[in-house]
């Protein structure tokens, strides 16, 4: 009450309501130990319901986390500690980076699968290292949003019986009661997905939260959720079951009297008492005797395993195991290898098969498109109930739940999550993706079908913003790869990205391999951009700029504006963020001042495109939606071809 009184922004009432839950969960079940947040052993818990983080901060700060009174009295402030919705990686134990409503559930059951896969990988019998249980806390607005359907749908599935559920059913949304909106019989709807259900009438009876905690702590062969009536901010006179106390102070004087009606010795903001904070501190003796015995436990797994252990051990840091990228495909141009020209949807498979071998860390799939994306392991297994330590997850039509879960198995650590997708569906997956990017989560997502090149669906598949909308994203990288030698780098630079997401954007239609031995080396593309063919002695009168299969365009055209004397220089630009970090002298080298007639070309909105041809130039990009049709004839009815990248590059030069 006091911070979100202070910050007067916040979510008081539902922490409120939940403290009983936190005191039960965190003084009798979680395993933890606020001396070390990133303890492996430790059990984990995401609050989905981010908009209750007062209550995850009071329970950090009160069990001895590195989280101060003062951190929590500039809560919601700037440069704080404890922002408005719980982050990760800027708050010591927390877990997840939370807000949008849904997303926790998500990360939750990515974290429990993380955790089954790697237990059966691992753990050997009387040497059980990796056991530990994940906990998410969710609200009425988490279990109406559909990312929860569809992340527990799977997860009963899955059977993933070391994840827990708690749900605050405390009835109230910002708009009213629920009522308005809600009347699904939530224990029958999650036991349909195949999980255990408790009810708990009364959120305050610590002795109905512990026994059903315990019950579900004990169910290993699914997935439990704990459904328990509370009352948002209980105990305030005239807020207790209102909307009023859900995103708001509660005020000066309901404040005063809660406090008084709930019979607290002061009325002094923050206080605490001394026998209170010393009841909670315990939590530090038990947590270093909890890591003690796991450290010995796995001290002796060392012992007995120590090839196992220096695996796991790896994973966990993030570490690449040496000559990872040693059997990477090669791809030549024809005549050579006539069959070479590929779809790079098609190459994007044969480098992730070879990869897998030397990575074993890299698990994931599709959302039912495994054929189509090529995102697929061979040999790998399918990720099924009792059989967790396979590679192919098998997420079901269900981007907004797969986008979530990818996160949840980053944050686990020990696995590399990949996605994959069409393009077009990416919408689907945006909030998740967006979330990876804030959190700085190494997730690699593999979306092909990536223009009006997939030709016949028609527009209702055809991507034409996306690309331009994935790019808006901070801390997204977004590669589009030219031809298969640059699906190569690309997936190395995927790999070796470890401060956030990578997107890699593939074709359906094939695309020709560009000639290695006339034209730049791939592995150009690790700066983002590269001057593919040049103009002679390195002078252009005009640069064209493209990624994607757009390049061959590029390239064609090219060749005839040089037999017409012409002087271009071709520019592939497969990632816009990578060549945004590169510094301004090779971005000048590349895209020299001096040039201002440059056109670029991308079967997409344009929008991207003018930060890098400049005020002068133009790009040739779509900015309607697509058709049905052969893709062929949709390229030549939309411009898209050689002869009028050739006659825009002439009315520009003109210009």
């Amino acid at each position: 009450m006091d911070a979100v009184e202070r910050a007067d922004s916040g979510h008081a009432g539902t922490a409120m309501a939940l403290a009983p839950v936190a005191y039960v969960l965190w003084q009798r079940h979680l395993r933890y130990n606020p001396a070390n947040p990133d303890w492996f052993g430790r059990d984990r818990f995401v609050l989905s319901a981010g908009h209750a983080c007062m209550l995850l901060y009071a329970v950090l700060y009160l069990t001895g986390y590195d989280l101060s009174l003062d951190d929590i009295k500039q809560f919601r402030q700037w440069g704080s500690r404890t922002p408005g919705h719980s982050e990760h990686g800027l708050t010591p134990g927390v877990e997840a980076t939370t807000g949008p409503l849904g997303q926790g559930v998500g990360n939750a059951v990515g974290m429990a699968l993380a955790e089954a896969h790697l237990a059966q990988l691992f753990n050997r019998p009387g040497h059980t290292v990796v056991d530990h249980c994940t906990y998410f806390l969710a609200s009425d607005g988490d279990l109406m949003e559909g990312v929860s359907h569809e992340a527990g749908s799977l997860a009963g599935h899955l059977k993933l019986g070391r994840l827990i559920g708690i749900y605050d059913d405390n009835r109230i949304t910002i708009d009213g009661k629920t009522d308005l909106t809600f009347s699904d019989d939530t224990a029958k709807r999650f036991e349909s997905y195949g999980w255990h259900v408790e009810r708990v009438a009364d959120g305050n009876d610590l002795g109905a939260l512990d026994a059903a905690l315990a019950t579900a702590r004990r169910v290993g062969d699914r997935p439990s959720l704990v459904i328990v009536r509370t009352h948002i901010a209980y105990g305030s006179p005239h807020k207790q079951d209102t909307p009023e106390a859900h995103g708001a102070p509660l005020g000066q004087e309901e404040v005063k009297l809660t406090k008084q009606r709930l019979g607290w010795p002061s009325l002094e903001p923050f206080y605490v008492p001394d026998e209170a904070l010393a009841h909670w501190r315990i939590a530090r003796e038990r947590g270093a005797r909890l890591e003690a015995e796991w450290s010995k436990k796995y001290e002796a797994y060392r012992q007995a395993f120590p090839e196992l252990a220096a695996e796991l051990e790896r994973r966990l840091a993030g570490r690449l195991a040496d000559g990872w990228d040693e059997s990477l495909p090669t791809f030549a141009p024809p005549p050579a290898a006539p069959a070479d020209a590929q779809a790079t949807r098609a190459a994007s498979g044969k480098v992730l098969n070879a990869l897998a071998p030397r990575l074993p860390e890299l698990v994931g799939g599709s959302a039912d498109l495994a054929t189509s994306t090529n995102v697929a392991f061979k040999n790998g297994g399918d990720v099924a109930a009792g059989s967790w330590g396979a590679r192919n997850i098998h997420f079901g039509v269900r981007e907004h739940g797969m986008g979530a879960i990818l996160n949840g198995l980053a944050l686990h650590r020990g696995v590399r999550p990949v996605g994959s997708t069409f393009l077009i569906f990416s919408d689907y997956m945006r909030p998740p993706i967006r979330l990876a990017a804030l959190s700085h989560l190494p997730v690699i997502y593999v979306f092909s079908h990536d223009s009006i090149g997939l030709g016949e669906d028609g527009p209702t598949h055809q991507p034409i913003e996306q690309l331009a909308a994935l790019r808006a994203i901070p801390n997204l990288v977004v590669i589009r790869p030219a031809d298969a030698t640059e699906t190569v780098e690309a997936w190395r630079m995927a790999i070796l990205s470890r401060n956030g997401p990578v997107a890699l954007v593939l074709t359906r239609q094939k695309v020709p391999v560009i000639d290695r031995a006339k034209y730049a080396p791939a592995n150009g593309l690790r700066l983002g951009g590269y001057v593919l063919t040049d103009a002679p002695r390195g002078k252009p009168a005009i640069i064209l700029l493209a990624s994607g299969s757009e390049v061959a365009l590029a390239l064609g055209a090219h060749e005839r504006l040089a037999a017409e004397g012409i002087a271009a220089r071709v520019v592939s630009l497969p990632s816009m963020e990578l060549f945004a970090r590169q510094p301004q002298e090779y971005r000048d080298a590349v895209l020299p001042p001096a040039v201002p007639a440059r056109l670029a070309v991308e079967a997409a909105v344009p929008q991207p495109w003018y930060r890098w041809v400049g005020d002068h130039g133009a790009v040739l990009g779509i900015e309607r939606f697509g058709a049905s049709a052969p893709y062929q004839r949709i390229y030549e009815e939309f411009g898209l071809t050689v002869e009028n990248v050739v006659r825009r590059a002439k009315e520009l030069l003109r210009a």
